[in-house]
């Protein structure tokens, strides 16, 4: 019994010696492991806002978030801004960026056919890209002109035609009026002559000189001269009004050439619908039709009045709050490698979807912003007159806005 103890003894206490190493090796692995996790999600964090890999474009996307949107000064810009190294050194908490686009004071006019011009098709196109034209000017002619044209040279000679009439029965209702007037004088003579005559025969009569055969005859020319005053007054009652204009067939010789005149003024408003006008005093941009074309949906042409260049922005809704009139803002355009300079304008009034995007296919593209106008200086604006449409970024600097307004 004493034997067995003996050699069992070391066996109990030789195994809890061999596990002890063991134990101590894996612990300090666990620890390790655990030091090592918090390393591994930091760098995935930084990587993941860095990077933005397609995985967490698509969560932002269908939840909605904004990296960093938590924090009181967000870290993240809008989807496809990249600073340039100069404006990224430079940046400021205060600072509010977007995207935006250069365009002349009141934007792009698109240059339309006229209303009724129906299937018309350009025949002529009378200006170039950069000419410089005024309100009204003629900018193309459609193939519908001649025919509007020969509209116009018909309703003329309509009109000249009335013209002539109306002359011509003023003239005739003058005659007429002096015939009668001659002839109602003409009758009264007369009837003075018969009344004298018919006073001697009575007289003649009387002393027997006389026979009463005469006597009838000289009152027969004294009655018949008395309605020849009748009638000569009667026909120049006709001519009722001393004024010429006045008289019945001048009134409506004036109404014929009054109503070609609104002939003619109706074909030449028709002809309006041949000739394609400016809508605005600017400088032609781009043309979009050619002659023989059918003028395309997007219009004939675009123009602008690039004397004073704006700046379109795109600012995030929760950033708005700090943008204000009157703010300097500095404005990035790669594509021309200058800096641009302007101050804010104007600050819009509703909030809609983003419409300048980055070209990556997977950047947010169902932001809410709001449009925010940057007026640029004066040698900004001539360098950006050249440049319409284009995509810069803005840099916003409220903080210079906020000392300003105190």
């Amino acid at each position: 019994m004493t034997r067995s103890a003996e050699t069992e003894l070391p066996l109990l206490v030789d195994a809890p010696n061999e596990d002890v190493p063991r134990k101590s090796s894996r612990f300090r692995k666990r620890y390790l492991l655990v030091l090592l996790i918090p390393v591994f999600m930091f760098t995935g964090g930084v990587i993941g806002l860095y990077f933005q890999p397609p995985a967490l474009q698509k969560f932002y996307e269908l939840t909605g978030l904004q990296p960093g949107g938590g924090s009181g000064t967000p870290i993240a810009l809008p989807p496809g801004v990249e600073l340039p190294r100069e404006m990224a050194e430079t940046m400021l908490p205060t600072d509010v960026v977007g995207l935006a686009r250069v365009m002349p004071r009141g934007d792009v006019a698109v240059v339309a056919t006229p209303y009724g011009a129906s299937d018309a098709r350009v025949a002529e196109i009378l200006v170039v890209v950069g000419d410089r034209v005024e309100r009204g000017a003629p900018l193309a002619y459609l193939d519908n002109r001649a025919a509007l044209e020969s509209a116009v040279f018909l309703a003329q000679a309509n009109l000249a035609v009335r013209q002539a009439t109306l002359l011509q029965t003023r003239s005739a209702v003058q005659a007429s009026r002096d015939e009668a007037q001659a002839t109602l004088d003409q009758a009264r003579g007369t009837y003075r002559e018969a009344q004298s005559t018919l006073e001697r025969t009575e007289g003649l009569v009387e002393r027997g000189v006389s026979t009463n055969v005469t006597l009838d005859t000289a009152r027969t020319a004294a009655q018949e001269a008395a309605l020849a005053i009748t009638r000569a007054e009667a026909t120049l009652a006709r001519f009722s009004s001393a004024e010429i204009d006045d008289q019945p067939d001048v009134v409506v010789a004036a109404r014929n050439v009054e109503a070609a005149e609104a002939e003619l003024a109706r074909v030449e408003l028709d002809l309006a619908r041949g000739i394609v006008v400016a809508p605005i005093a600017g400088t032609i941009l781009d043309i979009h039709a050619t002659p023989g074309q059918r003028p395309p949906s997007e219009g004939v042409m675009e123009m602008g009045d690039i004397s004073q260049m704006t700046v379109e922005v795109e600012i995030y809704q929760d950033r708005i709050a700090a943008v204000q009139p009157g703010q300097p803002v500095e404005l990035v355009a790669g594509a021309i490698g200058r800096t641009l300079h302007g101050t804010v304008e104007t600050i819009g009034m509703t909030v809609g979807r983003q419409g300048l995007m980055a070209d990556d296919v997977a950047a947010n593209t169902d932001a809410r912003v709001i449009r925010v106008v940057v007026a640029l200086d004066a040698g900004s604006s001539e360098i950006a007159s050249r440049f319409t449409n284009l995509e810069v970024i803005a840099r916003i600097d409220t903080g210079a806005g906020g000392r300003a307004a105190q």
